[in-house]
């Protein structure tokens, strides 16, 4: 019984090794890790398609939703009263950091319609 636990022991560290391994591989192909940075900066990226700022990657256009703009922009800002306290020191100022720079560039862009 003893030899037989080895030798699936034994089997499932292969396994996992090779598994380790392979994704080592693929690395580059394996999405990002889930964060809060990265959640608010994909956020932050969408506001800048909507501002007409970068190329919208559907279409490969430069394209203008100031209503959908300020609706990602109110829902950082509803995110950072939600998760007031719950941040760490990085997260907080990067939210700070987008919040105000995407105001400012919805001001801008607004006040040029």
């Amino acid at each position: 019984m003893e030899e037989m636990k080895k030798n699936v022991d034994e089997t499932w560290k292969e396994s996992v090794a090779k598994e380790k391994d392979a994704l080592k591989e693929n690395k580059e192909s394996l999405p990002p890790e889930a964060t809060f940075s990265f959640f608010i900066s994909t956020l932050a990226l969408q506001v800048s398609i909507y501002l007409g700022r970068i190329p919208n990657p559907a279409t490969n256009k430069k394209e203008k939703n100031l209503p959908q703009a300020k609706f990602i922009i109110d829902t950082l800002d509803m995110l950072k009263e939600k998760t007031k306290n719950n941040l760490t020191n990085d997260e907080s100022k990067l939210l700070e950091n987008l919040l105000y720079e995407l105001k400012m560039q919805y001001v801008a862009i607004n006040k040029g319609n």
